[in-house]
């Protein structure tokens, strides 16, 4: 990007230095038209290249945000298995405490 400033600016100094100085030579104008149109192609790669890079970022966004929905998704689901594995687990705590009185009902008679 600084180089295709330079370019721009030394297009126009060259410029200004040819028009101070008179010279009417058509070789001296030809050279500063070619460095303008080297600028001016310069100047466009940059900004295709900046499109570029704003295009592929907010892609990257968009699949952030994506990759963000399914780990919430993925959170939300094991949560709700935590909770089942909890019930499931104060059920079986539960059959067992049962069983363990009946048999002790049993081996105390």
């Amino acid at each position: 990007m600084n180089n295709i400033l330079g370019n721009t600016l030394r297009a126009g100094a060259i410029s200004l230095v040819l028009l101070a100085a008179g010279c009417q030579s058509n070789k001296a104008l030809d050279e500063v038209r070619t460095l303008a149109q080297k600028a001016e192609q310069d100047a466009a790669a940059a900004q295709a290249t900046a499109n570029a890079a704003s295009t592929s970022a907010n892609s990257a966004n968009s699949s952030a945000a994506a990759a963000k929905v399914a780990a919430d998704n993925a959170q939300n689901t094991a949560n709700q298995a935590l909770q089942a594995a909890r019930a499931a687990q104060t059920g079986v705590d539960a059959s067992n405490e049962k069983m363990d009185r009946m048999f002790k009902k049993t081996v105390s008679k």
